[in-house]
């Protein structure tokens, strides 16, 4: 018998293998450097979640107060498709909770930031990461288990505070934040947590289902559709459409920023401009290097984070830079209720592109876009989604339809304002009751000043003050704290900050009725042309009959809501004004007044003193003002006598003092 070296047969197995008589198996492929997914996942028939926390090291400055210092993390969020449906353009909302500010996230962008790019501040309500440059993660079944388009992995780079060293700071909770589905169950474990979101069965859409190529349209109180209509190798031209679609939404001097991806700059523009051209960004960075006999002199904008406003109406018909439909009304998006061609704005611009995407159909539309007005509702804004090609009449008039080369739209969505974060405040008084109860302290925000007491509630103050700027009213107040018998803090409080603020005052309580009298006061340099204000009412059965001075009618959407504007030639809140001594005496508001009858028809015990008869939501152009924290109280000197007056006379001596008060 032949006796044959190991080293041999070592030499046979390797020829064997060459040649496939020796069959391998070979592992699943999870694509690239990406690692295999965890065990957790092969339990989840839908979107496996994780949040994995990777680290953090302590950093500058160092300070003693546990909460003061700061923590640089890592950490890496996974998205995976476990399921038979492919998930489109996927959103993963991280509670985060300890003041945290991301300064990276590769493989995602930060939905809701301000525009500007990092660091973003996370750390207080969480925040939802969608998808770039992958959004779509599609199926094992349709890519043959392919994980590199089945998973996405984020890496979360930023800075916490307020946690011991020996703690290990997760978030709250992390969940898909894509419609229609659930996560139920989320696992801790450490510095890991998952979970496995499956589809709602009881989640019904909106709308009819139409079957789309991309996703269908998303609805939203402000959308803006990114239409490409034209495409060449090295630029193409881009349509923006913004529609205002919220019955009380408005923007006034818009202004529109978004993050280019991919080195893209605007070459050119006609609906709007840029606030700032300037080609230095483009000469010295890498469209110069690629671009080296292209003339930026003439170039629209280079920054990667543009700022884009409408014309003037005076640049309408101009041959370069106007003659577009629904363009150059100086910035007004108003709502449909209001003015339906107002409702709507374009622009276009030519967008020129850097390698490696020098072909026709190499197009990234720009992410993080945000859009924010003069005093107007803030808008959250989600990411491009890609949806099938806008359609658009014929340009030469024949009876037929033209189609965008490609369409990418985002949904914005009007955001409550947060605590001392408003743009306009309310301020509450009654005939019942002694004083006013005046917008709260630091509503529309705080000034860096320690001579005055952030936290500290507003001061009661006699109806006069109403009309004095915040600086001029401390006297006022003192002075009635005195008669009030009330004691004064030793550092009063701080102003509430409102360019406009809107007195609610009960004028009269009878039998069969009440009426109201609300003033709106500007203390902005500048008018409101066009204005609108809306209060919301607490009870649906309140009647309204009329509304003196103002439009006013009662909206059926959204509900209980009474919509005032100006009447024609009255539509036009002035600024505020020197007085005949400035020298000596403070500056004049502008203001508009106006009374509101209402019925006790469907609720005749409505009690009127006890706050019923104060609006649950006041809204200036759209935006939420913040409400007062308490009523006025009944004091000893107003009795209820005056519920005895008949509603004529009342209304008769209302009007004596508008009058008065307006001249």
């Amino acid at each position: 018998m032949i006796r044959i070296p190991w080293n041999m047969w070592i030499l046979i197995a390797l020829a064997l293998l060459s040649h496939g008589i020796i069959g391998v198996c070979n592992a699943q492929d999870y694509g690239g450097d990406q690692p295999a997914p965890p065990k957790e996942a092969q339990t989840c028939n839908g979107i496996f979640i994780s949040y994995n926390f990777q680290g953090r090291e302590k950093t500058y400055p160092l300070v003693k107060n546990v909460t003061a210092q700061a923590w640089s993390f890592r950490a890496l969020a996974t998205v995976l498709n476990t399921g038979a449906t492919e998930l489109k353009s996927w959103k993963l909302f991280i509670g985060f909770q300890h003041n945290e500010l991301l300064v990276g996230a590769d493989g995602a962008v930060v939905m809701g930031g301000d525009g500007d790019g990092f660091p973003i501040h996370v750390g207080k309500n969480g925040t939802v990461l969608a998808g770039y440059p992958q959004a779509d993660l599609k199926t094992a079944i349709d890519t043959a288990g392919d994980f590199t388009q089945m998973q996405v992995q984020v890496a979360l780079k930023g800075t916490q505070f307020g946690v011991s060293a020996k703690a290990t700071p997760m978030p709250k909770s992390i969940k898909l934040a894509n419609d229609g589905y659930m996560c139920p169950k989320l696992t801790t474990k450490g510095g890991y947590m998952h979970s496995c979101c499956v589809k709602n069965p009881k989640y019904k859409a909106k709308d009819k289902i139409i079957k789309t190529k991309f996703l269908q349209r998303q609805p939203g109180d402000l959308t803006i559709t990114y239409d490409v209509v034209q495409a060449y190798e090295a630029s193409y031209h881009a349509q923006i459409t913004m529609d205002n679609n919220h019955p009380l939404g408005r923007l006034d001097q818009w202004n529109l920023t978004f993050q280019w991806m991919r080195n893209e700059f605007i070459y050119s523009m006609r609906g709007a401009y840029t606030h700032i051209k300037d080609p230095a960004e483009c000469i010295y960075g890498p469209q110069g290097a690629f671009y080296k006999d292209l003339d930026f002199s003439n170039v629209a904008n280079c920054q990667k984070y543009p700022v884009i406003s409408d014309l003037p109406s005076e640049k309408e018909n101009d041959d370069k830079v106007g003659k577009l439909p629904f363009c150059c009304k100086n910035g007004i998006l108003m709502p449909k209720t209001m003015n339906e061609t107002k409702a709507r704005a374009i622009f276009k611009m030519e967008v020129y592109k850097l390698p490696p995407d020098m072909n026709r159909t190499a197009i990234t539309p720009p992410q993080n876009w945000r859009i924010q007005g003069r005093l107007n509702p803030t808008y959250r804004c989600g990411p491009p989604i890609r949806v099938d090609p806008t359609e658009f009449p014929d340009p030469t008039g024949l009876p037929s339809i033209a189609s965008a080369i490609a369409s990418w739209q985002i949904s914005c969505n009007i955001t409550s304002p947060k605590p001392k974060e408003a743009k306009c405040c309310v301020s509450y008084s009654a005939f019942y009751a002694d004083g006013v109860v005046p917008c709260n302290t630091c509503a529309c925000g705080c000034d860096d000043d320690t001579r005055c007491d952030a936290n500290a509630a507003a001061l009661a103050l006699p109806s006069n003050a109403l009309l004095v700027p915040f600086e001029n009213r401390t006297n006022l107040a003192k002075a009635f704290a005195h008669i009030q018998h009330k004691k004064l803090p030793k550092k009063l409080p701080c102003p509430d900050n409102c360019g406009v603020s809107i007195n609610w005052h009960i004028d009269s309580d009878y039998r069969t009725g009440w009426t109201a009298r609300v003033t709106i006061f500007n203390w902005e340099p500048e008018p409101f042309v066009d204005w609108f204000s809306a209060v919301r009412m607490k009870k649906p059965q309140i009647g309204l009959e009329k509304v003196y001075t103002f439009n006013g009618t009662k909206m059926t959407d959204p509900i209980n809501t009474i919509f005032m504007q100006g009447k024609p030639g009255e539509n036009y809140l002035m600024q505020e004004t020197n007085s005949s001594k400035p020298l000596v005496e403070p500056k004049i508001p502008g203001k508009q007044q106006s009374v509101i009858q209402f019925t006790k028809k469907r609720i005749p015990h409505l009690n009127v003193v006890a706050g019923e008869g104060f609006p649950a939501k006041v809204f200036f152009n759209g935006e939420e003002c913040a409400l007062p924290k308490e009523f006025p109280k009944q004091s000893h000197a107003h009795q209820p006598s005056a519920g005895l007056i008949p509603a004529m006379l009342v209304l008769a001596l209302t009007f004596l003092l508008m009058t008065d008060r307006l001249n």
